[in-house]
């Protein structure tokens, strides 16, 4: 599937309503858009052209609703380059939300830990990442016009901040962290483990930095927030299960749900 057979406009079309802040939710965070006020709606298998996420635990919805007074489209789920979408598709949503005159994307996801101070539970602020999947979803918008973005801070300082606040509020601990993104299905090694730590990286996913490079290109505001599931591989005896990871999400979803409630109301 293309980026060219993709009409972005008769997506939106069928999106009920705008917002002000956009959130991507990762594995086993989605329950999350559960809780929204005034909450709308749809199945992206009902819209045109859209890329449909096959990976259990990403539902594939986009929820419209209310958290206080600020208006959200959250994804329930989404899709990855190991499914085999090419980079401007994995980013289809914050182009989508662009289109529609959001500002501000808050991503999430579910990351295995490489370095020895997190712990499965932890919730950890990004606030830099390494791409190692070795692609950029910027190709496909440089017939827009997009050229190369400073990337000094990919992660806004103000919303980091912000986060940290309500955090230490809430006494919900946040550590901050760097992001490795890999390409996947496969989990990395224990090779691979302590080459990633050696490079700085904290913990590592299969997403979520095509997804940031888009969203700060096209001149959005950009939170991450990542739940550590795991271990990564050499870190622990036990084998790695996406199931687990599931479960781990699940056992943190009050945690993370208060952050996030805490954050979108102020925004």
């Amino acid at each position: 599937m293309t980026q060219a057979r993709v009409d972005l406009n008769a997506i939106a079309s069928r999106v009920p309503g705008t917002a002000d802040v956009a959130l991507i939710l990762g594995s086993g965070l989605g329950a999350f858009a559960d809780t929204f006020e005034d909450a709308r709606a749809v199945s992206t298998s009902d819209l045109p052209g859209y890329p449909v996420s096959t990976v259990q635990g990403h539902a594939g919805r986009i929820v419209m609703g209310r958290v206080g007074k600020t208006r959200v489209m959250a994804f329930q789920g989404r899709v990855h380059l190991y499914e085999g979408y090419p980079p401007e598709m994995v980013v289809l949503p914050v182009r989508l939300a662009h289109s529609l005159g959001v500002k501000t994307l808050i991503v999430t996801n579910a990351s295995g830990a490489m370095n020895k101070r997190f712990q499965p539970g932890d919730l950890l602020l990004i606030d830099d990442h390494i791409n190692l999947q070795f692609r950029s979803p910027l190709r496909a918008l440089w017939k827009d016009g997009v050229r190369c973005p400073d990337v000094s801070f990919f992660y806004d300082q103000e919303l980091c901040q912000l986060a940290e606040t309500v955090a230490m509020e809430q006494k919900i601990a946040l550590k901050r962290g760097t992001l490795a993104a890999l390409t996947g299905p496969n989990y990395e090694t224990p090779a691979e483990t302590r080459m990633l730590a050696k490079l700085g990286a904290d913990a590592g996913c299969m997403s979520t930095v095509p997804e940031v490079m888009t969203a700060v290109a096209l001149g959005m505001r950009v939170l991450g927030i990542s739940c550590v599931t795991n271990l990564a591989a050499g870190l622990s005896d036990n084998k790695l299960d996406h199931e687990d990871v599931q479960l781990v999400a699940a056992q943190v979803s009050e945690r993370f749900a208060n952050l996030l409630s805490g954050i979108l109301i102020r925004l």
